[in-house]
C-alpha cells in the first residue's frame, strides 16, 4: 500500500524539451509567456500527462507531441489557480471533428423534449472533458480571433469545482462577492444587446446563453483576444486577469 501510494504521489516525469519548443511554436498562447509562467506551464502539463488519460475516438489517432499539445492548451487557465484546477475528473476524450450528443429536458408541463446537439467540445462536471480536434487546430491557425475551445471547456472544470456550474469559480469570499456582482451586471446587459440584435458587438453572442457560457466565452477572449474583451465589458476582463494572469496577447 505504501508502495501504491508514494506511486501516486511521485513527481511526474517533464516534458522532453525539443518537444516543449514544439508546443511553443504551434501554439502562440504559450510561446508569448515569459520565462516564469512557460516553466509553470510545463509543470502543470507534466503533471496533466501524468493524471489524465488522453483517448482519441472514432479513428483519430494522436502522436506524443499532439498529446503534449492538447494537455498544455487545457492547462493554460491553471497558471495562476494551480493544479487544483485538474481535480474531479481523469480523461480528456477527443474527436476528430465536432460531435453530436443528445439531450433530454422534462418541462414543467410534464413533456419530455428529445434533440440532438452538434458540439465542438463539453465538460462534465464530474465526468471527461471532450474537444474536437479540427477545431483545436482552427484555433491553434488562428490564436488572436477570440477563440479557444480547450480554454472555454476548461473554465467550466474550473466553475464546477465549487459544486454549482453558474459562471462563478471557488474563490477567496470577498472577490467571488465581487466578481458575481459584475458578472452578473455585465451578463445582464450583453444579454439585453442581444436580444435587441446590436450589430456593434464584438464578442460571440454565444456568451448569452447562461452566466456560466458568459465566463467561458469571456476566458477564450482574456486568452486570444484581451482587447476586444476590455473594450466591450472591462469589470469582467479586470477579473479575468487577475484570476488567469495576463494574457499572452495582452498589450
Amino acid at each position: 500500500m505504501i508502495d501504491w501510494l508514494r506511486g501516486l504521489r511521485r513527481r511526474p516525469e517533464p516534458v522532453a524539451p525539443a518537444m516543449w519548443t514544439a508546443v511553443r511554436r504551434r501554439a502562440a498562447w504559450i510561446g508569448r509567456l515569459d520565462d516564469t509562467r512557460d516553466r509553470t506551464l510545463q509543470a502543470l502539463t507534466s503533471r496533466f500527462l501524468h493524471q489524465k488519460t488522453i483517448s482519441p475516438v472514432a479513428d483519430l489517432e494522436l502522436d506524443d507531441a499532439q498529446r503534449v499539445l492538447l494537455a498544455a492548451l487545457c492547462c493554460l487557465p491553471l497558471l495562476e489557480f494551480g493544479e487544483e484546477g485538474l481535480h474531479g475528473w481523469s480523461q480528456l476524450i477527443v474527436y476528430p471533428d465536432a460531435f453530436r450528443v443528445n439531450r433530454t429536458h422534462l418541462d414543467a408541463a410534464g413533456v419530455l423534449h428529445e434533440w440532438e446537439d452538434e458540439l465542438i467540445g463539453e465538460a462534465w462536471e464530474s465526468g471527461p472533458l471532450i474537444l474536437s480536434w479540427a477545431d483545436v487546430e482552427a484555433d491553434l491557425a488562428a490564436p488572436d480571433a477570440g477563440f479557444c475551445v480547450a480554454v472555454h471547456e476548461m473554465a467550466h472544470k474550473l466553475d464546477a469545482l465549487d459544486g454549482v456550474l453558474d459562471g462563478t469559480p471557488a474563490l477567496p469570499r470577498e472577490w467571488q462577492r465581487a466578481w458575481a456582482r459584475d458578472f452578473q451586471q455585465a451578463f445582464d446587459a450583453f444579454v439585453e444587446r442581444v436580444d435587441r440584435s446590436d450589430d456593434s458587438l464584438a464578442i460571440d453572442p454565444y456568451a448569452a446563453e447562461a452566466p456560466e457560457e458568459f465566463f467561458a466565452v469571456c476566458s477564450e477572449y482574456h486568452f486570444s483576444a484581451p482587447d476586444v474583451l476590455h473594450d466591450t465589458v472591462p469589470g469582467v476582463a479586470a477579473h479575468l486577469r487577475r484570476f488567469y494572469g495576463p494574457s499572452p496577447f495582452e498589450r
